[in-house]
């Protein structure tokens, strides 16, 4: 398959047209942000920059990486250490495998007009803009928590509509196009911060709702609860949507459906049931059929190892608020059991947190891809009533982590470390 890789082999890249006059030189394609440190989007903005490796000086890890051991090997022994441990997990994201996440610029806001937020984003020199639809719910009053559906919700629409849940379908496509790999660099977030900027299509999506978010904060009338906030998606929006939720903390609930490789699923347990002759996507597949990560992710194609994290750790950024995880055991391809590893093997660090019952994984087969299942109402009700409508009693228990798969976590293969009792 075509290669992601670099777009230096393709020549220089073709400036886009901006809002604000001529486009400058590639070389000066830099966007005034707010100043960076701690920030309701990244409580860890003001933690020390870790050191982090080139791909050469990475060590071989077998195992999924240790979630509550730091880089420089100190271990974890309080939960407020987590808040710069996940920034150092998130570090390590950014420069191996997703690409930056510009910080906010100087200038975001928005329109409404007749359900449609009109978002414009950039500097004094040059901005771009992009509207969301929003729909709210029948029969409820505002202010309305919000579900932000990456490429729009397979969520059970009746069911959101019965709780006074209001939807906002996000265009992905239009910000980071996913078509191929000769996509890559097509977009909204690329035409305002250059073709070569190292964020992937998930990046780029997860900066679009964050300034989608900036935008709510700031406009009136929307009849929005901006501190209810949940994202979802399914398939390759839902691995766009768990990145969303990981790298921003505003967002109160993320439900990434059906994501499996390069979302939930842990790229080396997809790799150990390929070997295993069973037909699983993985990391060296997937950085070929589209750029939804960096252009030099192909570095790990067949080395995997070597990252200095696994996707329980993209899954563990979310904590300590609320995940949950809906998968599908008939979709074999998206990596059914490194889906459940991966989970369950998350789910520990929710235990450390001494929050389980904010993080369950919910997987059942019996249906086509992204078609919502009745049996997953429940476990979905449950989670959308405790922490977008902030009701403490619920019949479900949020404390959970299943699957009608014959799975169980293989704690010899995978994890050589222990969950901590954190003060």
């Amino acid at each position: 398959m075509i290669s992601c890789g670099s777009d230096g082999e393709q020549g220089p890249p073709t400036p886009p047209a901006y809002v604000g006059g001529p486009p400058p030189p590639p070389s000066s394609w830099v966007v005034e942000s707010v100043p960076s440190g701690a920030s309701a989007e990244d409580g860890g903005g003001d933690c020390p920059a870790p050191v982090l490796p080139s791909y050469g000086a990475l060590p071989v890890n077998e195992k999924l990486p240790d979630p509550f051991t730091t880089a420089d090997g100190t271990k974890l022994s309080e939960k407020s250490e987590w808040t710069c441990r996940r920034s150092e997990v998130g570090a390590a994201l950014v420069k191996y495998e997703l690409g930056e996440k510009p910080l906010r610029p100087v200038n975001v806001s928005g329109k409404l007009d007749q359900g449609t937020l009109v978002v414009t984003a950039g500097d004094h020199e040059r901005s771009i803009s992009f509207p969301v639809t929003l729909s709210l719910p029948s029969g409820s009053k505002a202010p309305y928590p919000v579900m932000i559906g990456v490429g729009g919700s397979s969520l059970d629409p009746e069911l959101l509509d019965e709780l006074g849940i209001a939807t906002i379908r996000f265009d992905n496509d239009a910000i980071a196009a996913q078509v191929g790999a000769q996509s890559r660099g097509i977009g909204k977030f690329y035409d305002l911060y250059g073709k070569a900027h190292s964020a992937g299509a998930m990046m780029a999506w997860a900066w679009g709702v964050s300034r989608v978010i900036d935008a709510l904060e700031t406009t009136a009338g929307t009849d929005l609860d901006v501190d209810h906030i949940g994202v979802t998606g399914c398939s390759r929006n839902g691995k766009g949507a768990l990145v969303v939720g990981a790298f921003d903390e505003r967002i109160r609930l993320t439900i990434p459906q059906e994501s499996g490789s390069g979302g939930s699923a842990a790229w080396r347990v997809s790799d150990a049931q390929l070997a295993a002759g069973e037909e699983v996507q993985t990391l060296s597949e997937i950085t070929g059929e589209n750029c939804w990560f960096r252009a030099d992710f192909n570095a790990f194609n067949d080395t995997a190892t070597r990252l200095p994290f696994d996707h329980h750790l993209l899954l563990g950024r979310v904590a300590p608020r609320p995940l949950l995880v809906l998968e599908n055991t008939d979709q074999v391809w998206l990596g059914d059991e490194s889906c459940y590893t991966s989970g369950a093997t998350a789910h520990r660090i929710w235990e450390a947190l001494e929050v389980p019952e904010r993080m369950a994984v919910s997987q059942l087969g019996g249906s086509q891809h992204c078609a919502f299942l009745p049996e997953q109402r429940p476990i979905l009700e449950a989670y959308v009533r405790k922490f977008l409508l902030d009701e403490d009693e619920t019949d479900v228990d949020t404390n959970t982590v299943t699957t009608d798969g014959d799975f169980t976590l293989d704690e010899e293969r995978w994890i050589d470390w222990e969950t901590p009792a954190l003060d």
